[in-house]
Formats: structure tokens, sequence, C-alpha cells
């Protein structure tokens, strides 16, 4: 295994004498390859911004940020890029983070990347960094590159700087995993497998615990390819049920023997509190806990847990609901407070109860309980949301609402759009949002048009979306 340089979350911030209050940004390099032009290196920075100041432009308010990178190899400036960055133009006064992506060619050797951010709209906002780069050389042997984190990602031609070997990807710039993260999108390049004399060649995904340096054998995988010079490579794992702990994401290049040919590695933290798995027959029905809850409807409650569980408890819930056992079920639904709860199982359960039968009044459908429509599921898994916007009737436009959180956990500003395509029975469908681990559908303002809209394509899903009289739902919900 090489050893190599990764910079997780380098926090950059400078109090501003002007405005008092700090720029904040987060920093991450990643190597990667070209057989065209050789090793180069990927910058990544992420803007938090509620610390960036936006002034007023034409359609609505934009931060800019002077951008400027030195690269030297002892006292000798190698390389270097000087600019001003625009972030998105925002439409309300809660802002989302901004990216930037660069990249730069360089030799196998050691490095400083020199880094200076200046928020143009505020007066003594500098902001310096310094750190160190190694480059390897990727381009005589077998090689992996640097793993990288994709917050989201999808297949793309279309170029920019987000977009790298047909996907277009929004980095996620952390190593730290929470409990409500239950994925990790992975993304990295194979270089010079076609040396192997062979016409496929393995490509193993494993975690490792990084205490005790053993394999969790159950989250492995292996995958065949086909043999060519690069191999970019995107999966998904799936971490849900990892413990809390310190791990690896290991990525092996093995031939038809299994011998390791290269590999690399991705460290990262994980917080999670696992449900202990429970005895349904043991457990001692509450007095209190059931006089809440008639027989007649012990079957709806537990499966409007189904919002707020996890995939593990889901599949227990569906169990025990097709027992049909009516005291069984009263025994999951009490233990799943007591777990979920355990120091106030009870007025949680109770404080529930009533958001369930909130959404039941509201969004309940001819054909679904108010807990199984979308617009239900997100209320009860992520609580009352900051704002809607609600359009019933639109020239162009099927009805939808916006909704949009200021916080969801350690997240800010993430909106959902839900939208009627039937037109009856109040069942809006989830369109699509920017929150992690929810449906991205980058295509979902011709779908919301699709009344008067043309098909695009895979790479560019909004093509023949055209701007239509009273059509501003891309002005509400402002994505990348």
């Amino acid at each position: 295994m090489r050893n190599f340089l990764i910079l997780f979350a380098l926090i950059l911030s400078f109090s501003s004498f002007s405005q008092g209050s700090k720029l904040k940004a987060y920093l991450d390099t990643k190597q990667f390859y070209a057989p065209e032009t050789g090793n180069y290196i990927e910058i990544y920075l992420q803007f938090v911004g509620a610390s960036a100041k936006f002034i007023p432009v034409t359609d609505g308010i934009q931060a800019k940020i002077a951008v400027s990178i030195e690269i030297y190899q002892g006292e000798n400036k190698i390389n270097s890029d000087v600019y001003i960055l625009e972030s998105p133009i925002s439409k309300d006064s809660v802002q989302d983070d901004f990216y930037e992506v660069s990249r730069f060619l360089l030799p196998p050797g050691k490095f400083n990347l020199k880094l200076n951010l200046v928020d143009i709209n505020k007066e003594n906002s500098s902001v310096a960094a310094e750190v160190p780069i190694l480059i390897e050389d990727f381009s005589k042997t077998f090689s992996i590159s640097d793993i990288e984190i994709a917050e989201y990602a999808y297949r793309s031609d279309v170029e920019s700087n987000f977009q790298k070997s047909g996907y277009h990807i929004i980095p996620w710039i952390s190593n730290f995993y929470s409990s409500s993260l239950t994925k990790i999108p992975a993304y990295f390049e194979i270089y010079n497998a076609d040396l192997v004399q062979d016409t496929l060649v393995g490509v193993v995904q494993k975690i490792i615990n990084a205490q005790t340096d053993t394999e969790i054998e159950s989250f492995t995988k292996m995958t065949l390819v086909k043999n060519q010079k690069v191999i970019p490579i995107f999966k998904t794992h799936d971490i849900e049920l990892l413990e809390t702990g310190a791990y690896k994401l290991v990525v092996e290049l093995v031939n038809r023997k299994m011998e390791v040919l290269a590999s690399q590695n991705y460290p990262f933290e994980r917080s999670n509190e696992l449900v202990a798995s429970f005895n349904p027959e043991q457990m001692v029905l509450d007095p209190a806990f059931q006089k809440s809850i008639v027989d007649d409807s012990v079957y709806f409650y537990l499966a409007s847990l189904i919002p707020i569980a996890r995939p593990a408890e889901i599949k227990n819930i569906i169990a025990t609901l097709k027992t049909k056992n009516t005291e069984k079920i009263r025994k999951h639904l009490q233990a799943f407070w007591v777990q979920s709860s355990p120091q106030n199982s009870y007025e949680a359960w109770m404080k529930y109860k009533i958001q369930v039968q909130y959404v039941n009044r509201i969004y309940k459908n001819n054909f679904q309980d108010g807990f199984e429509t979308d617009r239900g599921r997100v209320y009860l898994k992520y609580g009352a949301p900051s704002s809607v916007v609600t359009k019933e009737t639109s020239p162009s436009e099927y009805p939808y609402e916006i909704w949009t959180y200021n916080k969801i956990a350690s997240f800010s500003n993430k909106r959902f759009i839900f939208y009627n395509p039937d037109l009856v029975n109040n069942a809006y469908r989830l369109l699509h949002s920017d929150m992690l681990g929810e449906t991205k559908n980058l295509g979902w303002q011709q779908i919301l048009a699709k009344r008067n809209t043309n098909n695009g394509n895979v790479d560019n899903p909004n093509q023949n979306y055209q701007q239509h009289f009273g059509g501003n739902s891309n002005d509400l919900f402002r994505q990348y």
C-alpha cells in the first residue's frame, strides 16, 4: 500500500475586521493521471455560504471570492493561478455552500500549495493557508488514483470543472459520517491495468477497522472490469450497519490469481448508534403506553414508524405487520420507542403520534395514508419545513410545492420539490431534492413542465426546457 497525503476538511478562517464575521472554506486535494498529459492534482474548495457576503446583482444576490493558488517546489514557483470566483446567484437570504475545483499538472515530487482567498465584498477578509503535497508517478506501473468522495454525482459529457471521465461530481469534503449518512459514493481511477496479460481484472473494495487492522468481511465487494489503460469506477458503499469507529475504505487491483497489483485507501470516521435487536416476546407492555393506542389502530401506528426507521428496522416492522398478531405489534411499537428514546419513550411516542395524525389529516389521499405519501414521509423524518411555496395553478407546470429547511442536522438550506402530475387526489410526489440521500432528478424542470416540453437527453435532461409564461419554479428552487 503506497503512502500518500490526504487533507480532510481543513477549515480556513480569518476574522474580518470590518464585518466582525469569518470567511470559511474547506480544502481537499486528490491526485489523478491522464495518459495524454500526465500526473495532476485536483484542488477542492467548499465555501460556507453563510460566511461570505452576498450583494445584489441582476436576478438576485451573489458572492465573489478572489482565489490565488501558488505551487512551489522548494523556493521555485512551479505553477499558479489567480481569478475571481462567482458564486451561484441566490434568490433568498439563506445561502447555500458553493464549490470550486482547480487542476494543475505536476511532475512526481514534493510541493507546497499556497492558497489565499479574499471576499471581494468584505474589507480585510484575507484567508491564507500553506499545505504540503506529494505527487506520485502513476504513469509507469499499476496505480490507483486518490479516492474522491461525492456529495452527489451523475453521468454527464457536459464540460465543466466538476466533470471527469463521464461523471459530474460535487465533492464531499469530509471524512466524518454521522448516523444520518448511510452511503459513501466513491470515485477512483485505475491506471495501466492493460499491462496485465488478461482481458479482465478484478477490483476489490473492502472496509478495514483502522484500530485492529482487520477486514470487515460483510462489506467486501469484488467486481470484474474490462482491461484498459484507464478504468474509471464509481461505486456507492452502504455503511448503515457500520458501527462507530475509525475505518479505511480500501481499493485493490487484483489479477486472476488474486495477487494485489495496486492499492489505495480512504480513511474515515463513523459515528453510529445501532439499535440493538430485541425479542418482542420479552417486552412487558406498559399500560399507559398501550392505553394511547386502540386495537384498530395498532397496525396503522406501527407502519407509521417506517419514515423514521432504518432499513434493517423497516424489515422487522414489515415482518411483524405480516403476522397480524395484535399483541406482538403492540410490543414491537413499544420496543421501538424504548430503544430509540430510553429516557422518555412514552413522551417521544406521544409527540410522534401527534405528528402522524397531523400528516394524515393534511397529506392523506384516496389510496395512501399520510405517512405513506412523500410529503408525509419527509415531514416525519425531518420535521416541519422552515418555509413552503405552493403553486396549485400554473400555465405550464403541474401543481407543485417547494419545501425549504434552514437546518437538517449538520446540513443547511436544503430543499424538496413535490409535484402532482395526476392533478387529483392530493397525491404529490417527491420530484427532486438537494438533501443527501434523497431523490435527485436533474431533469426536474422538464418533468414539471412536461405538458409542453419535449424530452431532453441523458447528459442534459433539461435540454429542451424553455422558460414558460408563469413558470417560475427554477427561480423558487435554485440548483447548481
